[in-house]
């Protein structure tokens, strides 16, 4: 070997100890920093309150983001559970060094949604910002004040009684489509979800429904493959990461569903917008008008005071002092109409803003109810005793009379409303609510300082099934909601509208169409399951839902 030879291998094995070198100084210099940061972290006050309250041990750097990891919808949601009976109705979690906090205690509860200073929701809500903007579900401060001040009239009593022949006629819709699945075990969420988005269509746009509108039902789809979107990018934790959702095929299919999405909100408020101006300009403007069909005079119902949507007092709340109630107008309102009368009106509201409210509320009210509907029909399968009597009910109500729902007749759907209150109980179609803390906030049973900051999260979903609030939480018994059982129990430990000033604005349009619905559906169909509850895997996402599907069977009514 020539001298030449030797020392061109000794340069080459010099340069490949030099790069081992340097990646090694580089990485002990890496974690040196790591190591120095995550010392000077556990020095500070925010950290140091959030390390008081009982929780997993907290890994440097990543927190307990490693439970994440590699779970399915249903281990997520049973590890939470799991957890919550170790650590009790106060715990903590760290992303990284941001702190989550978890509560299951309707007195600490009532701090965070009862207050306006945390009216704030978590940084998560993010997602839907390319959706809904800035509408009533994540907008804050005074926009968000003064657009439910102006939204809040959309869903007096008075206006939701215009919409019983919209949810007569498409509960009818649906019960036909059905048929065809009769002697089948078949997952009735998908036409849950269908007669619930062409209910939407109607009410909140004045469009027709999707099987009579190619626009509509395109929409429709669009509406459902993005709130599949937003669950995906609640649980992928490179879909949490807009760097990396950007550049996916995701990123791609959400641009091409809001096109569909926002170019036909679009196009009905202008149409909508040009209507009532030739309206105004020919002298002849839709009557009644919202204001009034608002100050109807009420009627008193049998006994004195007044008809609510509900009987009981789960769903009143400030929007209770502005209900006059009285008989259906006959004139068929829509949300955005009314929007659009009440900018006419004076009201500071843009073209751009109604947009957006008529979005959230599109996407607020679809998947909510056609989960709940979904459940409830599910659990009435599993419980044939309490689907007699559901039946018995609505026997004594039309007899063997085919004709639709009235206003009046929902009033009497009393143990329906209570099979309603139970499932929503048991399973809340928002499992949980998040809010981020302005300030910090001294909690009311343990007496931990929770930071300002910190994601709060409330586990709607655990908080319905505390033994101590619920005798024997996991069984199914409507009875939970008579009258004597719930007036003793804390306002806080029963939350699937939320509570407080952000309480779900739709909760009695919802509740009625319920009532609607799935009257319509047992009056034409006995519904069978051979599962059980615990037979459920359950996802958890923005909304409740399961993972093996809703599956049932229906059987024709003699």
């Amino acid at each position: 070997m020539s001298l030449e030879t030797v020392t061109e291998r000794m340069a080459a094995g010099d340069g490949g100890v030099s790069w081992i070198l340097s990646v090694t100084v580089a990485a002990v210099l890496a974690l040196a920093a790591a190591t120095l940061f995550h010392l000077w972290m556990q020095t500070r006050r925010y950290v140091q309150l959030g390390n008081l309250i009982p929780g997993p041990v907290a890994y440097p750097l990543i927190g307990n983001a490693n439970m994440l990891l590699g779970k399915t919808h249903n281990q997520i949601m049973e590890k939470a559970m799991e957890l919550s009976y170790v650590y009790g109705t106060v715990a903590r979690g760290w992303l990284g060094y941001h702190l989550v906090v978890f509560l299951t205690e309707p007195a600490d509860v009532e701090i965070i949604l009862n207050s306006y200073v945390h009216l704030e929701k978590s940084s998560e809500y993010r997602f839907f910002k390319p959706w809904l903007g800035d509408g009533l579900l994540i907008s804050s401060g005074d926009k968000w004040k003064s657009h439910r001040k102006l939204i809040a009239p959309a869903f007096h009593q008075n206006v939701l009684k215009t919409f019983i022949d919209v949810f007569n006629d498409n509960s009818l819709a649906v019960v036909r489509r059905m048929s065809k699945e009769v002697g089948h075990v078949f997952d009735c969420h998908d036409y849950m979800s269908e007669v619930t988005v062409d209910i939407l269509l109607e009410t909140a746009m004045g469009s027709t429904r999707t099987g009579e509108n190619k626009a509509g039902f395109e929409y429709a789809m669009a509406v459902m493959r993005m709130c599949d979107i937003l669950h995906k990018r609640q649980l992928k934790i490179h879909l949490r990461l807009d760097p990396l959702f950007n550049l996916t095929g995701v990123k791609k299919e959400q641009e091409r569903l809001l096109h569909i999405i926002h170019s036909l909100t679009r196009k009905v408020v202008r149409e909508k917008k040009q209507l009532y101006a030739r309206q105004l300009a020919e002298g002849r403007l839709p009557s009644p008008s919202l204001t009034e069909v608002i100050g109807k005079q009420e009627k008193p119902v049998e006994g004195g005071g007044v008809a609510h949507i509900s009987q009981g007092s789960l769903l009143r709340d400030d929007l209770d002092d502005n209900d006059e109630n009285d008989i259906g107008e006959k004139r068929r309102l829509a949300f955005l109409d009314l929007m659009i009368e009440t900018a006419h009106n004076g009201a500071n509201i843009s073209d751009e803003e109604i947009k957006e409210e008529v979005d959230t509320i599109m996407f607020e009210g679809h998947d909510t109810t056609a989960a709940g509907s979904s459940f409830v029909l599910c659990l009435l399968g599993i419980h044939q005793h309490v689907q007699e009597r559901v039946y018995a009910e609505l026997r004594q109500i039309f007899g063997d009379s085919p004709r639709p729902a009235t206003f009046g007749d929902t009033l009497e759907m009393k143990y329906l409303e209570r099979v309603i209150f139970e499932t929503l109980r048991m399973f809340p179609p928002v499992p949980m609510i998040a809010r981020k803390l302005n300030e910090d906030v001294q909690l009311a049973s343990k007496g931990y300082t929770v930071p300002a900051g910190t994601t709060v999260v409330i586990g709607t979903y655990k908080i319905h099934r505390r033994a101590d609030l619920y005798p024997h939480p996991d069984t199914f018994n409507p009875d939970n909601f008579l009258p004597e059982r719930t007036q003793h129990r804390h306002y806080y430990s029963y939350i699937p509208f939320s509570a407080g000033p952000r309480s779900c604005v739709g909760r009695k349009y919802a509740m009625l169409k319920l009532k609607v619905l799935l009257s319509t559906v047992l009056r034409h169909y006995r519904v069978v399951s051979h599962l059980t509850e615990k037979d459920f895997k359950l996802q958890a996402d923005i909304i409740l839902k399961r993972t093996d599907g809703f599956q049932i069977q229906l059987e024709p009514r003699a």
